[in-house]
């Protein structure tokens, strides 16, 4: 299994369809600044047979630092779950022969590694443009 990057999925939907892939990376980074927008606003987001988005809040907790096993206060934090929808769940189990796990899952995890991502891609398109204009 490999990553793949917005990057990557953009130039795949620009070779796909004709457009300029400028075009298709305003859109797509639009459709994702929407997405947070609304999430942030605690609004759910429902994208039929393919999955829904809703923040949903941790609540507050005591915990044990393992190294000096001090109890430590966990404050309260706001988390992003995705519940996989039946139209994706039934392509996945085709595509791979296994059964998905339909449960929400935390993507806090995959966030903070697609925004270094990210920012990595935003560095790497400013330095071929600078290039390019030379």
């Amino acid at each position: 299994m490999s990553t793949r990057t917005k990057k990557e999925l953009i130039d795949r939907i620009a070779e796909r369809t004709g457009a300029k892939r400028v075009q298709v990376k305003r859109v797509v980074q639009q459709f994702l600044d929407e997405v947070v927008a609304e999430l942030g606003k605690g609004n759910r987001l429902e994208f039929r047979d393919f999955g829904v988005f809703e923040t949903k809040v941790r609540k507050a907790r005591k915990a044990q630092n393992p190294k000096t096993l001090e109890p430590v206060e966990v404050p309260e934090k706001r988390t992003v779950k995705f519940k996989v929808g039946r139209l994706m769940k039934q392509r996945l189990a085709e595509m791979t022969g296994a059964a998905i796990d339909d449960e929400a899952t935390d993507v806090a995890e995959m966030s903070e590694h697609n925004h270094d991502e990210d920012d990595h891609e935003e560095e790497e398109e400013h330095m071929n443009q600078g290039q390019a204009g030379a």
